[in-house]
């Protein structure tokens, strides 16, 4: 054999020549970082999923993540993850250890708790049902996705896109469907990051100019509140710990994505005597899991697994649970104008999602367009969050009834 010929086989040319499906997903990679870096798209876990993704399509590298018949001895015995890594490397060691497991979608619930204040949802807890009905797109979608021949496993873990909250999303494909992980990621977060197109087009599309300029400020004015919180710094405190046992007695499966939420949040309404748990929580633990997540996320998608008919009915479908989840948010308003006498901004409803604090910014810019004394934020943010807390319990309540 001739050194060229040696040289020529050293190289990965003859699998690129033979893949053009690699060339595609390379490709799909650069388009992918363009969006985080460029457009500034969810940057932080869509920067590490493209890099994750272009790292598993690199021919030759064998740097993706197989799947679980790889790792599999017998009908009962699978390698250890020392094993894992001699044979497939530091990417299915980091896959198996970290993510198949569900440790990492739980730790970064903590640090988004520790972020998170619940302090205009208690104020205003009536706006916390609107955070419930928009829901409906997880389940509306689920029904469909069984429909046209999705597994129901399969059909909760497109359905929970709706849900706009990329941990949960993660957290549930890899507890039901964990073959999708790569595609669901990738929906979730790329709709999470078009919150500034989609929920302007919805609202718009289901909401007249008149609803749209509810002023919510002079509707407490109209309509005082007959009650009000005394301390509320107390009631921050009793509140995540109130909640966790409750969702643990009806909900037992949402307690590792909603415990550690509710955990991360009473350590920042503690305050500076363990300010140091809670930089941790927002910080280096945050911040190390969001790379982990993001690069072994994104090594899930070789070009045998993410090009194919069901990877484009999970984008369309994720689409259409989000939609959905908005205008459920927002009819629910509606309905409740009907037949009360305070009125409520249906861009209340339209936050009912996760996205938080993004969907609560974008609906107090349109509602500023409207009206520039019409500040909505903290009232959308009641909603936003009382989200957070649905499409946790909703993965829970998924993962009972068919994990």
């Amino acid at each position: 054999m001739s050194i060229i010929e040696k040289l020529y086989q050293m190289t990965a040319i003859q699998e690129i020549v033979n893949g053009p499906g690699t060339i595609l997903m390379l490709v799909i990679g650069a388009l992918l970082l363009y969006l985080g870096i460029k457009k500034k798209y969810e940057p932080l876990l869509l920067i590490p999923i493209a890099f994750g993704l272009i790292l598993a399509n690199l021919p030759g590298g064998g740097m993706g993540v197989v799947s679980a018949e790889n790792i599999q001895i017998d009908e009962h015995h699978y390698k250890n993850l020392f094993e894992i890594a001699h044979d497939h490397g530091i990417m299915n060691f980091l896959y198996y250890s970290l993510i198949k497991t569900g440790f990492l979608p739980p730790i970064i619930f903590m640090g988004v708790g520790a972020l998170t204040d619940f302090g205009p949802m208690l104020r205003n807890l009536r706006l916390a049902f609107f955070g419930a009905a928009a829901q409906i797109g997880i389940f509306s979608v689920l029904i469909t996705a069984i429909a046209i021949g999705f597994t129901p496993a399969e059909a909760a873990s497109l359905g929970i896109i709706g849900g706009a909250d990329g941990p949960t999303a993660i957290y549930t494909t890899i507890m039901l469907a964990p073959h999708l992980l790569g595609p669901i990621a990738i929906a979730a977060y790329s709709y999470m990051a078009l919150v500034p197109v989609i929920v302007p087009l919805v609202t718009r599309t289901l909401c007249s100019e008149k609803e749209l300029r509810i002023n919510m400020k002079e509707m407490d004015k109209l309509y005082p509140a007959k009650r009000k919180i005394k301390n509320l710094k107390a009631v921050k405190i009793a509140f995540p710990i109130v909640l966790g046992i409750v969702i643990s007695i009806f909900v037992p499966s949402s307690v590792p994505l909603l415990g550690m939420l509710l955990f991360g949040n009473l350590i920042k309404e503690v305050g500076v005597t363990v300010a140091r748990l809670s930089d941790a929580a927002t910080g280096s633990i945050m911040n190390t899991a969001t790379i982990f997540l993001g690069l072994t996320v994104g090594a899930t998608m070789s070009a045998e697994v993410f090009l194919n008919t069901q990877t484009i009915m999970i984008i369309v479908g994720g689409f259409i649970a989000f939609a959905i989840s908005i205008a459920g948010g927002i009819f629910a308003v509606k309905v409740y104008n009907l037949i009360a006498k305070k009125k409520i901004n249906p861009l209340i409803g339209a936050t009912g999602l996760s996205a938080v604090p993004m969907a609560s910014r974008v609906a107090n810019e349109i509602a500023l367009k409207y009206d520039s004394k019409n500040h909505v934020l903290q009232y959308c943010m009641a909603s936003n969050i009382s989200g957070v807390i649905g499409s946790a319990v909703a993965a829970g309540v998924l993962i009972s009834f068919l994990g």
